[in-house]
């Protein structure tokens, strides 16, 4: 039997849900039996979090990843000692909790570069927070790129019924338009073939959403669908890729979630990233909660495993108890099986 893999969890902004909705992932056995956490954090974050959701848990700090127990019941961590009890705010951005988070994400990074780890899942950073702490980055996947040397990469989103990788992500949307170009293009489409081979699927169906609505009408609309898109998507076919499209961004989903394709390659952040939150993401208004929370990101690309939970620092519910922990579930369970298609695990 093969022992179980160590996943690092980096522990995302303190001011935010982050330690939030790992104490209570971690309250699951069945994280357990798949493989053995390690938080990269702060002990005073996941103490207040034990204590504002009165979990019975126990933390055991590690100065090494080889002396994590992986024991139900208790919190293996490796504490950087970024932040005091009482030393940040909860819903407040802080070049403290800005630091405190960027570090954590730069050792999670080396644990796995140097394979003292088979994958890292983070918890969610502030972009403004990383910014007052003088790291301009726009979000963890740059930072994961230019961390482990990576040139070509992309965010790939997950729900239950939905895949989405992107062309572009944080950047405006007019430039968003700029960015798509058939090499670009090209690569994500291999993007999206080789991470959901990762996530279990041998032969996926990929389709290629527009640009421009209704796909440019044959040029009414923009010129980018023939000039860039279809080239890219015919030289994906010539190596062997199963792709389809361009086709219309407002038929392409639901497409997808019907099982025609496996995953939508989007041309920009927000025409990914709605269809696939209103797939995995349920809110309850009378309750002023979500009920549902499911979903992960991944980066794709990497020499190294990561996932993400699908969703930001939820600075209006943080220090509450009133988080969701189910896509940090789901994003430790995706680790596991990509670490696991890469041969990663012991």
């Amino acid at each position: 039997m093969k022992e179980r893999m160590r996943i690092a969890i980096t522990m995302g902004d303190p001011a935010g849900v982050g330690p939030e909705i790992i104490v209570k992932a971690l309250s699951h056995v069945e994280i357990y039996q798949k493989c053995i956490p390690i938080v990269v954090g702060d002990y005073a974050a996941l103490a207040d979090a034990l204590r504002f959701c009165n979990l019975p848990i126990e933390l055991h700090q590690v100065s090494e990843v080889a002396e994590a127990k992986g024991e139900f019941g208790n919190i293996d961590f490796i504490s950087l000692n970024k932040i005091q009890p009482g030393g940040w705010e909860y819903k407040k951005n802080s070049a403290i909790c800005g630091e405190a988070s960027f570090q954590y994400v730069v050792y999670g990074i080396r644990l796995a570069m140097e394979g003292k780890v088979q994958a890292v899942v983070t918890a969610p950073i502030n972009k403004e927070s990383i910014h007052m702490a003088g790291y301009h980055y726009s979000g963890h996947t740059e930072i994961f790129a230019e961390y482990t040397g990576t040139k070509d990469f992309a965010m790939l989103l997950a729900s239950r019924t939905l895949h989405v990788i992107h062309v572009s992500t944080h950047c405006s949307l007019r430039e968003a338009c700029d960015r798509v170009k058939k090499d670009r293009v090209l690569k994500v489409i291999r993007l999206a073939q080789e991470g959901m081979r990762q996530l279990g699927y041998q032969n996926p169906k990929i389709g290629v959403a527009g640009l421009n609505p209704h796909c440019s009408e044959n040029g009414l609309f923009g010129t980018e669908e023939e000039q860039e898109i279809v080239p890219a998507i015919e030289e994906a076919r010539k190596e062997g890729i199963d792709v389809a499209g361009p086709e219309s961004p407002d038929t392409v989903f639901v497409k997808c979630q019907a099982g025609q394709y496996d995953i939508i390659v989007a041309m920009y952040h927000d025409q990914g990233h709605i269809p696939l939150k209103l797939s995995g993401f349920k809110y309850d208004l009378q309750k002023n909660k979500y009920d549902s929370v499911s979903g992960i990101n991944c980066t794709i690309g990497l020499p190294i495993v990561r996932t993400s939970v699908d969703h930001g620092t939820a600075f209006g519910k943080a220090g509450e108890g009133r988080a969701n922990e189910e896509s940090m579930m789901d994003a430790i369970f995706a680790g596991v099986e990509m670490a696991r298609y890469r041969g990663l695990e012991k």
